[in-house]
């Protein structure tokens, strides 16, 4: 989204449509209880590989790396690649700007 200023008196309804269409990926995200629990897990450590996360939680492997694919695409997770393992890390700077965006926006022009 390449709209990120503080919102105005100005802001029209469809700036807040086209910001929340951004939260969509976000909402979606953070919408499965899995996905949740491995924020969580993130939170508490600085990186974690699949393996140990899937050692935390009840599932696979495939399934843990699914959840953490839609998490990358959210931009609440990063990945970092070291030898041949790929370790995650909670980065959620960029996904927060967005949903403070939408709520100042619907706040501005829902009110």
């Amino acid at each position: 989204m390449s709209k990120k200023t503080a919102p105005t008196q100005d802001v029209t309804l469809e700036d807040v449509l086209a910001t929340f269409r951004a939260s969509a990926p976000i909402f979606n995200a953070l919408g499965d209880k899995f996905r949740q629990d491995i924020v969580m897990l993130l939170a508490q450590q600085e990186r974690l590989n699949v393996g140990q996360i899937a050692e935390q939680m009840p599932l696979s492997r495939p399934a843990i790396s699914h959840h953490l694919k839609v998490l990358l695409q959210a931009g609440l997770v990063q990945m970092e690649r070291v030898s041949r393992e790929n370790f995650y890390s909670l980065s959620v700077d960029e996904a927060l700007a967005t949903l403070r965006l939408f709520v100042e926006q619907a706040e501005v022009s829902c009110t």
